[in-house]
Protein backbone atom coordinates (compact mmCIF):
# COMPACT_ATOMS: atom_id res chain seq x y z
CA UNK A 1 0.00 0.00 0.00
CA UNK A 2 1.09 3.39 -0.73
CA UNK A 3 0.57 6.42 0.71
CA UNK A 4 1.08 10.58 -0.02
CA UNK A 5 2.74 12.29 2.29
CA UNK A 6 3.00 16.18 2.18
CA UNK A 7 5.05 18.69 4.15
CA UNK A 8 6.62 22.40 2.65
CA UNK A 9 8.30 20.42 -0.37
CA UNK A 10 6.45 18.67 -2.92
CA UNK A 11 4.20 15.46 -1.68
CA UNK A 12 6.42 11.97 -2.15
CA UNK A 13 5.27 8.79 -2.15
CA UNK A 14 6.28 6.81 1.49
CA UNK A 15 5.66 3.11 1.98
CA UNK A 16 3.50 1.90 4.50
CA UNK A 17 5.69 -0.77 6.77
CA UNK A 18 3.39 -2.88 8.15
CA UNK A 19 3.97 -5.18 12.06
CA UNK A 20 2.93 -8.35 13.59
CA UNK A 21 3.19 -9.20 17.21
CA UNK A 22 2.71 -12.80 16.70
CA UNK A 23 5.46 -12.33 13.89
CA UNK A 24 7.46 -10.57 16.67
CA UNK A 25 6.89 -13.37 19.39
CA UNK A 26 7.21 -16.72 17.25
CA UNK A 27 10.16 -15.76 14.60
CA UNK A 28 12.55 -16.44 17.29
CA UNK A 29 11.54 -20.22 18.60
CA UNK A 30 10.68 -20.77 14.18
CA UNK A 31 14.23 -19.97 13.54
CA UNK A 32 15.87 -22.03 15.61
CA UNK A 33 14.01 -24.90 14.08
CA UNK A 34 14.76 -23.95 10.66
CA UNK A 35 18.23 -23.77 11.19
CA UNK A 36 17.84 -27.38 11.52
CA UNK A 37 15.78 -28.27 8.56
CA UNK A 38 17.03 -25.28 5.72
CA UNK A 39 19.79 -26.53 3.50
CA UNK A 40 23.49 -25.17 3.96
CA UNK A 41 22.75 -22.64 0.72
CA UNK A 42 20.40 -22.36 -2.08
CA UNK A 43 17.45 -20.08 -2.44
CA UNK A 44 14.09 -19.98 0.02
CA UNK A 45 10.89 -19.27 -1.03
CA UNK A 46 9.11 -17.52 1.63
CA UNK A 47 4.69 -17.79 0.37
CA UNK A 48 2.44 -15.16 2.06
CA UNK A 49 5.36 -12.70 3.29
CA UNK A 50 2.91 -10.87 5.16
CA UNK A 51 4.70 -7.89 7.03
CA UNK A 52 7.89 -9.06 5.64
CA UNK A 53 9.40 -9.31 9.58
CA UNK A 54 10.01 -13.25 9.62
CA UNK A 55 12.01 -13.38 6.12
CA UNK A 56 14.11 -10.59 7.22
CA UNK A 57 14.88 -11.85 10.41
CA UNK A 58 15.86 -15.15 8.98
CA UNK A 59 17.84 -13.54 6.60
CA UNK A 60 19.72 -11.71 8.83
CA UNK A 61 20.16 -15.03 10.79
CA UNK A 62 21.58 -16.81 7.81
CA UNK A 63 23.45 -15.01 5.62
CA UNK A 64 24.09 -18.01 3.71
CA UNK A 65 20.86 -18.33 2.34
CA UNK A 66 18.87 -16.10 -0.58
CA UNK A 67 15.41 -15.59 0.37
CA UNK A 68 12.54 -14.75 -2.00
CA UNK A 69 9.75 -13.11 -0.08
CA UNK A 70 6.20 -13.48 -2.25
CA UNK A 71 2.57 -12.39 -1.74
CA UNK A 72 -0.70 -11.98 -3.35
CA UNK A 73 -1.33 -8.76 -1.14
CA UNK A 74 -0.08 -5.52 -2.89
CA UNK A 75 -0.16 -3.64 0.65
CA UNK A 76 2.16 -7.00 2.23
CA UNK A 77 4.65 -6.62 -0.58
CA UNK A 78 4.95 -2.81 -0.09
CA UNK A 79 5.39 -3.61 3.47
CA UNK A 80 8.30 -5.96 2.67
CA UNK A 81 10.16 -3.48 0.85
CA UNK A 82 9.94 -0.72 3.65
CA UNK A 83 11.65 -3.12 6.29
CA UNK A 84 13.87 -4.41 3.30
CA UNK A 85 14.92 -0.87 2.53
CA UNK A 86 15.87 -0.04 6.22
CA UNK A 87 17.51 -3.94 6.63
CA UNK A 88 19.39 -3.52 3.73
CA UNK A 89 20.13 -7.13 3.47
CA UNK A 90 21.54 -8.29 -0.05
CA UNK A 91 20.45 -11.98 0.61
CA UNK A 92 16.82 -11.10 -0.08
CA UNK A 93 15.43 -10.22 -3.46
CA UNK A 94 12.91 -8.04 -4.70
CA UNK A 95 9.39 -9.67 -3.36
CA UNK A 96 6.84 -10.90 -6.05
CA UNK A 97 3.04 -11.10 -6.42
CA UNK A 98 2.67 -14.88 -5.67
CA UNK A 99 -0.95 -16.33 -5.95
CA UNK A 100 -0.53 -20.32 -4.87
CA UNK A 101 -3.28 -21.52 -6.61
CA UNK A 102 -2.34 -20.14 -9.75
CA UNK A 103 -0.85 -23.06 -12.62
CA UNK A 104 2.24 -21.21 -12.85
CA UNK A 105 4.50 -19.02 -9.78
CA UNK A 106 6.70 -16.39 -10.31
CA UNK A 107 9.49 -18.91 -9.19
CA UNK A 108 10.57 -21.64 -11.05
CA UNK A 109 12.78 -23.45 -8.50
CA UNK A 110 13.51 -23.43 -4.64
CA UNK A 111 16.08 -25.14 -2.31
CA UNK A 112 13.31 -24.80 1.18
CA UNK A 113 9.70 -22.99 1.39
CA UNK A 114 8.58 -21.88 4.29
CA UNK A 115 5.02 -20.83 4.50
CA UNK A 116 3.24 -19.51 7.99
CA UNK A 117 -0.11 -18.82 9.19
CA UNK A 118 -1.61 -18.84 5.39
CA UNK A 119 -3.44 -22.36 5.28
CA UNK A 120 -6.14 -21.70 7.83
CA UNK A 121 -6.61 -17.97 6.85
CA UNK A 122 -7.27 -19.31 3.08
CA UNK A 123 -9.85 -21.08 1.40
CA UNK A 124 -9.16 -25.09 1.35
CA UNK A 125 -8.06 -24.59 -2.45
CA UNK A 126 -4.81 -22.59 -1.30
CA UNK A 127 -3.56 -25.35 0.60
CA UNK A 128 -4.12 -27.43 -2.26
CA UNK A 129 -2.48 -24.73 -4.57
CA UNK A 130 0.82 -24.69 -2.09
CA UNK A 131 1.30 -28.83 -2.03
CA UNK A 132 1.21 -28.70 -6.00
CA UNK A 133 3.21 -26.01 -6.98
CA UNK A 134 5.60 -27.36 -4.06
CA UNK A 135 6.06 -30.29 -5.09
CA UNK A 136 6.63 -28.59 -8.79
CA UNK A 137 9.37 -26.07 -8.12
CA UNK A 138 11.23 -28.29 -4.99
CA UNK A 139 14.29 -30.55 -6.33
CA UNK A 140 14.06 -34.20 -4.66
CA UNK A 141 15.15 -34.05 -0.66
CA UNK A 142 14.53 -30.39 -0.45
CA UNK A 143 12.07 -28.99 2.44
CA UNK A 144 8.32 -27.26 2.79
CA UNK A 145 8.29 -25.86 5.97
CA UNK A 146 4.51 -24.54 7.11
CA UNK A 147 3.53 -23.07 10.21
CA UNK A 148 0.34 -22.66 12.09
CA UNK A 149 -2.23 -23.63 14.21
CA UNK A 150 -3.36 -27.50 13.53
CA UNK A 151 -6.37 -30.18 14.41
CA UNK A 152 -4.78 -33.44 15.13
CA UNK A 153 -7.20 -36.44 14.40
CA UNK A 154 -10.19 -34.24 14.88
CA UNK A 155 -9.27 -32.56 17.85
CA UNK A 156 -8.21 -28.86 19.04
CA UNK A 157 -4.87 -29.03 20.54
CA UNK A 158 -5.82 -26.27 23.01
CA UNK A 159 -9.61 -24.97 23.09
CA UNK A 160 -7.96 -21.23 22.36
CA UNK A 161 -7.51 -23.21 18.78
CA UNK A 162 -10.77 -24.13 19.03
CA UNK A 163 -12.08 -20.52 19.54
CA UNK A 164 -9.90 -19.29 17.06
CA UNK A 165 -11.37 -21.97 14.55
CA UNK A 166 -15.04 -20.42 15.40
CA UNK A 167 -13.88 -16.71 14.64
CA UNK A 168 -12.25 -17.86 11.50
CA UNK A 169 -15.13 -19.35 9.92
CA UNK A 170 -17.41 -16.63 11.43
CA UNK A 171 -15.67 -14.10 9.06
CA UNK A 172 -15.03 -16.64 6.27
CA UNK A 173 -16.98 -19.88 5.99
CA UNK A 174 -13.85 -21.73 3.68
CA UNK A 175 -11.55 -20.45 6.42
CA UNK A 176 -10.75 -22.65 9.23
CA UNK A 177 -7.40 -24.57 11.34
CA UNK A 178 -6.92 -27.79 9.33
CA UNK A 179 -6.26 -31.29 10.10
CA UNK A 180 -3.08 -32.45 10.08
CA UNK A 181 -4.39 -35.46 8.29
CA UNK A 182 -6.00 -33.89 5.52
CA UNK A 183 -2.71 -31.47 5.19
CA UNK A 184 -0.74 -34.81 4.83
CA UNK A 185 -3.10 -36.74 1.96
CA UNK A 186 -2.77 -33.22 0.39
CA UNK A 187 0.80 -32.72 0.60
CA UNK A 188 1.48 -36.67 -0.40
CA UNK A 189 -0.94 -36.45 -3.67
CA UNK A 190 1.70 -33.88 -4.86
CA UNK A 191 4.74 -36.09 -4.00
CA UNK A 192 5.34 -34.38 -0.55
CA UNK A 193 5.97 -36.71 2.53
CA UNK A 194 5.36 -35.33 6.30
CA UNK A 195 8.84 -35.86 7.91
CA UNK A 196 8.17 -33.72 10.98
CA UNK A 197 6.10 -32.10 13.50
CA UNK A 198 6.97 -29.80 16.14
CA UNK A 199 5.37 -28.70 18.53
CA UNK A 200 5.80 -24.20 18.78
CA UNK A 201 4.46 -21.89 21.68
CA UNK A 202 1.32 -20.50 21.55
CA UNK A 203 -0.25 -24.22 20.44
CA UNK A 204 1.11 -23.73 16.80
CA UNK A 205 3.37 -26.33 14.78
CA UNK A 206 5.71 -26.47 12.13
CA UNK A 207 5.22 -29.34 9.50
CA UNK A 208 8.08 -30.36 7.67
CA UNK A 209 7.38 -32.10 4.42
CA UNK A 210 10.12 -33.35 1.96
CA UNK A 211 9.88 -33.82 -1.83
CA UNK A 212 10.32 -37.46 -2.78
CA UNK A 213 12.61 -38.65 -5.74
CA UNK A 214 10.50 -37.41 -9.40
Amino acid sequence: MLGVVSGGEAPYTKRVKQSSPAALRNRDPILEQLRQIFPMQGLVLEIASGTGEHVLHFAAALPQLTFQPTDANPASLESVRAHLADAALSNVLEPKTLDVCAEAWPVERADAIFCANMIHISPWEACVGLMRGAGHILSPGSALVTYGPYRFHGEFTAPSNEAFDRSLQQRDASWGVRDVDDVFACAESFGLRNEQILPMPANNHLLVFRRGPS
